[in-house]
């Protein structure tokens, strides 16, 4: 037990280390001008070693929302790839408003996302989204997205058990999903369901790949009947519970032995999605006892209240020490702000109120806009 409480110490004591980040972007002095009755909602990300690889001047996670009535990229009813889950409008969603936000780094511009560009780029290539519904969020936002920029491709759509690709077919662009909710493996022994946080035979499946982009948290926290396992298992030991950042620590690292040990950099780019906040406790943005249910408008402050999840210094501090280059999506902090994005109680597949999830279109559009802005600037 000495290890799990002196491993989470240190995860406590790398929040309080500073951070900084940057990447390459042309700055500009343009300005969006928002509506007199809308807020300009900042953030400022804390960013670290892996974006500063890069060495450049602007940090594209550091910035503002701000209204743009040319948003969103594209609508809910031209996008044939939308799960129910996450298609706000077509269950019923009555406001718009927050289909109109666009992210506004503070020194740079992001470049205006091109799916006719991002095909030629990636023509004949593979890419796949490894997580849990988070990656099915940004892989069917991503599709959509190219979707939109050549309406008439001809396309294929395979979906089955824990796996979905779309290919564009007239560019040989695979984009694929695989489901893994933990990234380590989640398997049946006799004693019962163990997540082993030692042991990662899924990733086989991940080989060969043109582009991966990472993602685990979401169910790292479920307890009772949500929680898919009954027990961890590490180093050949059971264990009926643990401190959940430990295990998220723990496996996260036998994931970044995966990556070391199998992605040839020079072949494959690597990326990790980041941390996505829930919105489901309105003391996190100083209202209490609201929820993201019946929220319009994105939270209008500097800083957001509930600070930097410990998630996402569990996140950091792995990759601070991986060999490969891994580019972290830092997408924790503006998602903060978006209290507003989320399902609700507008979505076809869950009941009650989602404030995990995020609509589409939404704010998994901008995390693929700063995906391409990693990509092409």
């Amino acid at each position: 037990m000495g290890f799990l409480f002196g491993a989470l110490f240190l995860l406590l004591s790398f929040s309080k280390a500073a951070h900084g980040g940057t990447l390459p972007l042309a700055t500009s002095n343009s300005t969006t001008t928002s509506p007199s009755s809308y807020t300009v909602f900042v953030a400022n990300s804390a960013n670290n070693r892996i974006q500063r690889l890069a060495g450049g001047r602007c940090n594209i996670f550091k910035g503002k929302w701000v209204y743009d009535p040319s948003y969103p990229l594209y609508s809910f009813g031209s996008c044939p790839f939308i799960d129910p889950e996450f298609n706000c409008q077509k269950f019923g969603r009555p406001d718009a408003t927050y289909l109109k936000y666009r992210w506004q780094p503070f020194s740079c511009n992001l470049p205006r996302f091109n799916g006719r560009r991002f095909l030629e780029k990636w023509r004949g290539k593979k890419i796949m989204f490894v997580g849990d519904s988070l990656s099915l969020n940004m892989w069917q936002s991503l599709s959509c997205m190219i979707h939109s920029s050549v309406p008439n491709a001809k396309t294929s759509l395979i979906r089955g058990d824990g796996f979905a690709s779309i290919t564009f077919l007239d560019d040989g662009v695979k984009i694929l999903l695989y489901r893994t909710p933990f990234l380590v493996d989640l398997v049946s022994e006799k004693a019962g369901r163990v997540l082993t946080l030692d042991s990662i035979n899924n990733g086989n499946s991940w080989k060969g790949m043109d582009m991966l982009v990472f993602n685990s948290w979401h169910w790292w926290t479920h307890t009772g009947s949500s929680q898919p396992w009954d027990y961890i298992g590490d180093g050949g030991k059971y264990y009926k519970d643990m401190d959940r950042l430990v295990a998220f620590y723990k496996g996260l690292t036998t994931w970044a032995r995966w990556v070391n040990h199998n992605v040839n950099a020079s072949q494959t780019k690597v990326f990790f999605q980041g941390i996505s906040p829930t919105h489901y406790e309105g003391k996190d943005w100083d209202q209490p006892p609201r929820s993201c249910l019946g929220e319009t408008q994105p939270y209008a402050g500097f800083r957001y209240p509930a600070g930097t999840p410990m998630a996402w210094v569990v996140v950091n501090k792995v990759l601070s020490r991986i060999r490969k280059p891994v580019y972290l999506l830092d997408i924790t902090a503006l998602s903060q702000l978006r209290k507003d994005a989320h399902p609700s109680a507008y979505s076809g597949e869950h009941g009650g109120t989602d404030c995990s999830h995020w609509c589409l279109p939404g704010l998994p559009d901008t995390w693929n806009e700063l995906l391409y802005a990693a990509l092409f600037s």
